[in-house]
């Protein structure tokens, strides 16, 4: 790529859109052939601003997919016992074929144990140990959305991670701990980076692709982006921006995703793809 050269964007919203519309097609034959209609609970505890607006977008691209939603609001000062009670409720419940507690879910929380009531075939949003064993294992389950939207994307761009260097900066459970497994799956070469990672520039330089999921504006610099490589800002920060200074990084990188309009469509999307999948299963009837 030539110093005037610019990386191409890499349009997760056009991408989310049409998974959202195929998606609603499946849930239309399913709830043809069984009158029911794919139902995703959503469980908030307190009323985080910030949450409720996830939320509530996750609600409104529901219907869009022809999805019922079914929303458990929980008080702030609710307990992790209450919490899991109420999963485990929803687990039992027929009528619910996907279930999203949204996180965080506050401090006084142990979210880990809350996951893991969420029955395995619920897991649409792909967060208990179930889902990450068996995507590593590449057995049936839900993959975590995010990293499946990023598979998708990269899928989209015809960028195959076989014998490529993919160094992921991140390591949470449900972001870049799966990202680099999906990317394992597909014969990359997958370097893990975190806090304590030395000379994390030197480590990224070397990459074909980077996963940024980090959480920290700006952390990566365009300088640190090797020439061509396809970058994949999974960082969402206030301001809307990214883990990746974007304007430095464009003008070296082949393929790159903007914030907003990158990766956060196609995590909607891959929740919805696998709520649909779900109910498929559970009601015994072919999804696609």
């Amino acid at each position: 790529m030539s110093p005037t050269q610019t990386a191409q964007l890499m349009n997760g919203t056009g991408l989310a859109r049409r998974i959202i519309e195929e998606t609603a097609a499946r849930a239309a034959r399913i709830s043809q052939r069984t009158n029911v209609v794919p139902c995703l609970a959503t469980v908030l505890v307190g009323e985080d601003p910030a949450s409720v607006t996830y939320v509530r977008m996750k609600r409104a691209r529901c219907a869009k997919a022809g999805i019922t939603s079914r929303h458990v609001g929980l008080p702030a000062t609710t307990t992790t016992a209450e919490l899991v009670d109420t999963l485990a409720a929803l687990s039992q419940d027929p009528g619910v074929h996907g279930i999203l507690l949204q996180h965080p879910a506050g401090e006084h929380i142990d979210e880990r144990t809350a996951f893991e009531a969420i029955a395995p075939e619920k897991d649409v949003d792909g967060v208990t140990m179930h889902s990450f064993g068996a995507m590593s294992f590449g057995l049936p389950g839900f993959v975590s959305c995010t990293p499946g939207g990023i598979v998708r994307l990269l899928d989209e761009y015809d960028v195959d991670p076989a014998g490529r260097h993919a160094v992921v900066v991140g390591r949470s459970a449900i972001l870049g701990k799966p990202i680099g497994m999906l990317l394992l799956a597909e014969d990359a070469t997958v370097t893990y980076c975190h806090s304590r990672t030395a000379d994390l520039s030197a480590v990224v330089r070397e990459a074909d692709i980077v996963i940024a999921a980090v959480g920290r504006p700006r952390l990566i610099r365009g300088e640190d982006i090797k020439p061509g490589a396809v970058v994949i800002d999974a960082g969402y920060n206030p301001g809307n921006t990214g883990d990746v200074d974007f304007d430095t990084a464009r003008s070296r990188a082949r393929l790159i995703t903007p914030v907003p309009g990158g990766v956060g469509p196609m995590t909607i999307a891959v929740l919805l793809a696998q709520t649909v999948d779900a109910a498929a299963r559970q009601l015994g009837v072919q999804g696609r």
